[in-house]
């Protein structure tokens, strides 16, 4: 594989970077086993599920089979996940009902024996994450409604009040007062995070998956809810009052017949992975890639940028072609034995002695969005082969940078343009003195005037008669005074 790139500078040329991007990222997601469709779903007939709901349809909600809800009030719709949402979020009543059973004979969803999933994202994040929760016990899909005195029939996967576990519990009508909560699992969830969620169930056992992996699993499925009601259909969002919301967006709800074993789970959810990863909204993923250690130089040309970083030299390579163009080649990717991915590359084309930068992220976006800024990963050679090892087992885009520098700012202007999202032809962006390179050197925000920040200058108080009376700052001071109140001596 040969793909150019040209040198970072013009729009046109931008435009050619980012085919490297789409070959790198295409290659780790095929190569870790993420392109391949489980069996039953997205149009193969074995083990297909009952029904499902993509919620591409936001103006009638119908499934994937056709059939529309029974009722549905104060709903929204986002592009967030894998591009169209169910968002049940409201501090009014709100919920989506639909048929246990259509009156043609069709099952949307079994209790007793089966397997549901679907990817949720919470409007909260967890207390143990440093927020508040849903505030409630947000039910994820429920059928009939809890009773003190188990009078009617209950059968629920929830969260907790705080955001913190994941329960699946139920009720029959026996009037004895019990709920059966058969799984219990902690999870510490982030504002917007899509997360995998599935829960298989039958008269062996009762497990539960998140994110792929498994969660915790329980005893035989024993208590469900009867026939009447079921008739009243199940709930994706609230209960059937339409509160106790789970407050949060869903995409790819699926119901089977069935359990759903631990192999298939994994491979729906490593499909389905790629889908969030890939979306430019889903602005969470970016802390998936984090930038390696520099090591900064100051003569002859100041770089506050540069050194091998987490590159890891590998060998020469067999034939070295110099031109003004350059280039990533010979991309190899292995699964590490952690479950991470080792990626293994070749750097083309340029001049010697020229070091080129290397990017990533999880996302393919050149915006001037703080929120999705590219990782920094190291510097390499033309005419040598890399490895980048412990990369995140999702979809990666990598990019070549050259060392232009047209400010002189000590940073390049791919850099600028991809990490710091500062000005490559301004050496002083936020216009406070310091050059954006000296800035990213120091720790200190590139983007932010820091001359003007209380935190970051000496400050001085004067008492009513103007003398000069504290120092205050980023360095303490002290002020000596005779009895007369003139300054004697100052100290910082």
């Amino acid at each position: 594989m040969k793909t150019t790139t040209k040198r970072n500078g013009s729009s046109q040329k931008i435009m050619i970077l980012i085919r490297v991007f789409v070959i790198a990222g295409i290659l780790l997601s095929t190569v870790s086993g993420q392109a391949q469709l489980p069996p039953g779903w997205k149009g193969i007939p074995t083990n297909s599920p009952l029904d499902s709901w993509s919620f591409h349809d936001n103006t009638n909600w119908a499934s994937d089979l056709g059939y529309v809800p029974v009722l549905f009030t104060n709903l929204n719709f986002s592009q967030l996940g894998n591009g169209a949402s169910l968002v049940v979020d409201t501090n009014v009543t709100a919920w989506l009902q639909y048929n246990v059973y259509e009156t043609n004979g069709a099952t949307n969803l079994t209790v007793d024996v089966g397997s549901v999933t679907f990817w949720f994202a919470p409007n909260w994040a967890s207390t143990n994450q440093g927020g508040n929760g849903p505030g409630e016990y947000g039910r994820l899909i429920e059928v009939g409604g809890y009773t003190p005195d188990s009078s009617y029939g209950w059968w629920s996967l929830y969260v907790d009040d705080g955001g913190n576990n994941l329960s699946f519990s139920a009720q029959t009508n026996d009037l004895s007062g019990s709920v059966t909560t058969y799984l219990s699992a902690p999870i510490s969830w982030t504002t917007n995070y899509f997360h995998f969620i599935a829960l298989t169930y039958c008269a062996t056992n009762t497990v539960l998956y998140v994110d792929g992996a498994l969660a915790t699993n329980g005893p035989p499925l024993a208590v469900y809810p009867g026939p009447d009601v079921l008739a009243g259909g199940f709930f994706i969002g609230s209960d059937s009052n339409g509160v106790l919301q789970a407050h949060g967006l869903y995409n790819t709800v699926a119901t089977y017949n069935y359990p759903l074993d631990s192999n298939t789970v994994q491979r729906i959810f490593n499909w389905e992975d790629n889908i969030y990863l890939i979306n430019p909204w889903n602005l969470a993923y970016m802390a998936n890639i984090s930038s390696a250690p520099s090591s900064p130089s100051y003569s002859p040309a100041f770089d506050a940028v540069t050194g091998q970083g987490y590159l890891l030299f590998v060998t020469n390579t067999s034939t070295c072609i110099t031109s003004t163009n350059v280039w990533i080649t010979n991309v190899v990717v292995t699964v590490a034995g952690n479950g991470t991915m080792n990626l293994k590359f070749s750097i083309e084309g340029g001049q010697d002695l020229e070091p080129f930068d290397v990017f990533a992220n999880s996302i393919l976006d050149f915006s001037s969005s703080t929120n999705v800024a590219w990782a920094w990963l190291g510097q390499g050679y033309h005419c040598n082969t890399y490895m980048l090892t412990n990369l995140p087992n999702t979809t990666c885009f990598l990019i070549l940078g050259t060392p232009q520098d047209s400010d002189s700012d000590g940073l390049t202007d791919a850099y600028e343009k991809l990490v710091s999202k500062t000005d490559p032809h301004n050496p002083d962006t936020s216009g406070d003195g310091m050059l954006d390179g000296w800035k990213v050197l120091w720790g200190l925000n590139p983007l932010a005037n820091n001359t003007a920040q209380p935190s970051e200058r000496l400050n001085y108080t004067y008492n009513l008669t103007d003398w000069l009376d504290q120092i205050s700052g980023t360095r303490s001071g002290s002020v000596g005074l005779d009895a007369e109140g003139n300054v004697q001596s100052a100290s910082q």
